[in-house]
């Protein structure tokens, strides 16, 4: 008995720390329950311990200064009669204050609609107050309490507006535009800092900033895919893909009480069938899916009556075929979304936004081209899906819906927040290789 007197106060002892170390830890400690015996050994209390983690307060937004440029470069390509203005701040502008941001003109709908993040971007950086905790990202007037630099320049708006196609002589216009402010950053001390790294350019339209790409190769890049970017100009380890602005209205009510029987159609696609490179799949896969049981597949533009008819189409069907167009992505996928319309997603090379905190395995299905073109097989697969999987990809899909909507003022997890989260995630490779670079004799020794 003597020599079982030290055992029992070194455990007391070993107890004792370990409760100090989980209070503090800001864990809470669970006890056997109520109904175990009253005498409890120590031991059989240590198996019994259940950490529970300490809240982290959230991340404080990332704080961006964005460059004052002129209208010309942003919202004067926006008519100016197709909208009310709508302020900055949703409140009425004060006398002698700068012009309103303006309102998207609902009259600028499809391709140009398409690709709008960067009036998004700019919106929400224009934001007064407000937004609390969901803002991932806030304006600062001081450059140098900045962790990036975001460069207001409407490149894919500039795109579309100068010039009807890439040989039309008003694309001139577009690229007197990139000259410009490609002289207004080389002269920023800021973009010498760092090269160009910690700035944040949109570039979302497959042709945005075409003729001056290789001298922003080093900037933070918001894209659609890399469909048209070489790998020295763009990629996953720097830049980040962004969603389409979605064209068709998002299904706010869908909420029946059978959710696979309310959609009688396997399968819906409505667009264009004669695309370029990796598009060229959709004319293929017309021949075999035209006239099927089940099948939807209509070949038609992004018109006023042809989005009203996707909306009903992509709200009746199970599944909604989401084939390249002219490069891997399309804003058909993001339409689908948010009508609650699974994807079938047919694509080698497509890369999807979000993707290291969204996972699209759980809400859409995957194909490779050669899968896609075997007859029959991709009905088949659909058609062997059971209802209770159908369900459960159909509720997540409504779940992440979300994400993926453009709106002013921003929303907690929505697209603008999400991008500038993803943004945000990018910043500590930024500064390694502006820190790197500064030391480094050799450019890209390693």
């Amino acid at each position: 008995m003597a020599m079982a007197a030290p055992t029992i106060r070194t455990v007391a002892s070993v107890f004792g720390l370990l409760l100090l170390v989980f209070a503090l830890s800001s864990t809470v400690i669970y006890l056997v329950s109520s109904s175990a015996p009253a005498a409890v050994s120590p031991s059989s209390i240590l198996l019994n311990l259940r950490p529970f983690p300490a809240r982290c307060p959230p991340a404080p937004p990332l704080r961006v200064f964005m460059y004052d440029l002129p209208a010309r470069f942003h919202v004067a390509m926006m008519s100016a009669n197709s909208a009310a203005p709508a302020p900055a701040n949703g409140s009425g502008a004060e006398e002698g204050s700068p012009p309103p941001f303006p309102a998207w003109p609902p009259s600028a709908g499809g391709v140009r609609r398409q690709h709008s993040v960067e009036y998004w971007m700019m919106a929400s950086l224009l934001l007064q107050g407000g937004g609390g905790g969901a803002r991932e990202a806030v304006r600062v007037r001081d450059p140098e309490a900045a962790e990036a630099f975001f460069v207001p320049f409407f490149s894919s708006l500039s795109f579309n507006v100068h010039g009807r196609n890439m040989t039309d002589p008003d694309t001139e216009d577009d690229r007197l535009l990139q000259v410009e402010l490609m002289d207004i950053l080389w002269k920023s001390k800021y973009w010498q800092r760092s090269a160009g790294r910690d700035h944040v350019i949109p570039m979302h339209h497959p042709n945005a900033f075409r003729f001056l790409r290789d001298m922003v190769n080093a900037s933070v890049l918001i894209v659609s895919d890399f469909g048209r970017y070489s790998k020295e100009l763009a990629s996953l380890r720097k830049d980040v893909v962004a969603p389409y602005v979605h064209v068709v209205d998002s299904f706010v009510n869908d909420d029946p009480s059978d959710p696979f029987e309310a959609r009688p159609t396997l399968l819906f696609f409505r667009g264009r069938t004669v695309r370029k490179d990796e598009g060229k799949i959709r004319g293929k896969l017309a021949k075999i899916l035209k006239d099927k049981d089940g099948v939807r597949f209509e070949d038609s533009l992004a018109t006023g009556d042809g989005i009203k008819i996707s909306t009903e189409g992509m709200r009746s069907s199970k599944f909604c075929l989401h084939p390249a167009g002219d490069t891997p992505s399309s804003c058909r996928l993001f339409d689908a979304i948010v009508s609650h319309c699974i994807p079938v997603i047919i694509s080698s090379r497509i890369e999807l936004p979000f993707e290291d905190e969204v996972d699209y395995s759980e809400f859409s299905l995957f194909f490779s081209v050669e899968e896609a073109l075997k007859p029959d097989y991709l009905l088949n697969q659909l058609r062997q899906m059971p209802k209770e999987k159908w369900v459960e990809m159909w509720s997540k899909l409504k779940n992440v819906s979300s994400h993926y909507e453009f709106q002013y003022p921003p929303r907690k997890g929505d697209a603008v927040n999400m991008i500038w989260r993803q943004v945000k995630h990018k910043i500590p490779a930024v500064n390694l290789a502006i820190h790197r670079n500064r030391r480094s004799k050799i450019s890209d020794w390693r």
